[in-house]
């Protein structure tokens, strides 16, 4: 049975009639739907969604040897498939895991000089003219 709290990437072999599959399940792939998990199936290359009370029993963990042995012949199509599923899930990556999108940082305002700043006129410089209301037709 697989259990991804111990290590973050789950390696295990699932056991049918039809025969024997190497499944990788990794920790940070998005929730699928109830009831269904996401594993890599090395015989097909690809990430597919599994019924989980159908697998679950069927399931066997990996010893050291064999996920040593299974890094070497399906690392980089794991690696491909991997990266090509979370590109398609990133919205739901980034809703189930908010740390693993930073957030957009916002633009720093350049400072101002004090040179460009323009000077108030102060109360004692006052050109306006108090007598404005001459102008004003009823």
């Amino acid at each position: 049975m697989y259990k991804t709290t111990k290590k973050p990437v789950w390696y295990g072999e699932l056991r049918t009639a039809r025969g024997n599959t190497i499944l990788i399940h990794d920790k940070q792939f998005p929730d699928a739907s109830a009831g269904r998990v996401y594993f890599y199936n090395a015989t097909r290359e690809s990430i597919i969604e599994y019924a989980e009370d159908i697998v679950k029993p069927n399931l066997h963990e990996l010893d050291e040897q064999a996920i040593a042995e299974v890094d070497k012949t399906c690392g980089a199509a794991w690696f491909a498939a991997r990266e090509e599923f979370m590109a398609k899930h990133q919205g739901w990556v980034e809703a189930n895991n908010p740390k693993s999108a930073a957030a957009p940082k916002k633009p720093k305002a350049a400072p101002v000089a004090d040179d460009d700043e323009p000077e108030l006129a102060s109360a004692d410089d006052d050109d306006y003219d108090d007598d404005w209301s001459d102008d004003y037709d009823d």
